[in-house]
């Protein structure tokens, strides 16, 4: 299994379901499919389970649950994922980047590669969250 991060800034692509009209990822509070899947839907389940066991360390919440996963596209032979953080400042990014491509490598097929990028545009609010996470961050 091939792995890699790649960080930069780019703007969101539109048109993808799960996407407002203006084409930024809907908040996990708002989609009841907490982010944008394309790829086979027998994969669906299966790929967001894994990313609900990848865990903020700072705030002990999953990243799905924060709202931190604008989206994930898969094929045959390539998965690819974009997070996001709380703040640009986050000190422990690299660290949940790769325990998300950890947890997509044990529930993927051998020799899919995946790559996990790092995006800043739109950037994350509290109203990501789902109300799991707020009920239990107390908001």
């Amino acid at each position: 299994m091939h792995c890699e991060c790649i960080i930069y800034w780019p703007t969101v692509e539109t048109g993808r379901r799960g996407m407002t009209e203006a084409g930024w990822p809907k908040p996990a509070a708002m989609d009841e499919d907490a982010f944008p899947y394309e790829g086979p839907p027998e994969w669906r389940d299966r790929l967001l389970e894994a990313l609900r066991g990848v865990v903020d360390p700072e705030v002990g919440l999953a990243i799905v649950d924060l709202g931190l996963v604008y989206g994930v596209a898969l094929d045959d032979r390539h998965c690819g994922v974009q997070l996001t953080m709380t703040s640009a400042a986050c000190p422990l990014g690299d660290l949940i980047v790769a325990d998300a491509q950890a947890a997509l490598a044990g529930v993927l097929p051998e020799g899919v590669t995946i790559a996990v990028d790092l995006v800043w545009d739109p950037p994350w609010t509290p109203d990501r969250m789902s109300e799991r996470a707020r009920r239990i961050m107390g908001w």
